[in-house]
């Protein structure tokens, strides 16, 4: 069992995070602006904070094992999570990624494509530049954890495939995975290291 905590766990991906990690035993920390929605739940220990505060970040992080940030990158940039979560001695750092830095057959990101949509082009560009950041990080043990073009509500299967930097297209030609089987796909990370200081995506 792991001391877990997640950051913007009250987030449709933090939730399903959340819902996994207790079905493994873990004791999670809850973090969110405003943990009231999750309830008294046992397992759970839920606090309020802005992830921008450092120091309530850094007190937050401290005693556990590994932090999980499940938060937009337009929120909250590389150098506001890395800092607190270093200073806090914790040394494993998980991260729900974006699908916008997959690359493409022809070798050319997601985001660069042509028809990628202009209402997620912040989001995914600061999702770039946030893996950017932590491939320069050393201290800390991060793994990147990209969903699928399409990242849903739906059921929790356990059949899923694991990519590298590729963009994971079904068979049928759709790129997508529900939260609730990247949920998995991130626990096992958590619980069985693969992707060290690397990223890995997570598809049908």
């Amino acid at each position: 069992m792991s001391k877990i905590a997640i950051i913007g766990a009250t987030g449709r991906a933090g939730r399903q995070l959340l819902e996994e990690a207790l079905r493994r035993g873990h004791s999670v920390t809850a973090i969110a602006r405003d943990t009231s929605k999750i309830g008294q739940r046992s397992g759970v220990v839920s606090k309020n904070l802005d992830v921008l505060d450092a120091d309530a970040l850094q007190a937050a992080a401290a005693g556990h094992d590994v932090v999980i940030s499940a938060t937009n990158f337009t929120t909250i940039p590389a150098a506001a999570l890395l800092g607190p979560v270093k200073k806090a001695g914790v040394k494993r750092l998980l991260v729900v990624g974006g699908a916008g830095s997959l690359l493409l057959p022809d070798g050319t990101r997601v985001i660069d494509s042509e028809g990628f949509p202009d209402a997620y082009k912040a989001e995914a560009s600061a999702g770039a530049l946030f893996l950017e950041n932590l491939r320069k990080e050393t201290e800390l043990d991060w793994t990147f954890v990209s969903p699928s073009a399409e990242f849903v509500e739906g059921e929790r299967s356990g059949q899923f495939r694991l990519g590298k930097d590729d963009l994971l297209v079904s068979a049928q030609g759709r790129s997508w995975i529900t939260f609730a089987d990247y949920a998995i796909a991130l626990l096992d990370e958590v619980d069985a290291p693969k992707h060290s200081r690397s990223r890995f995506a997570v598809g049908y």
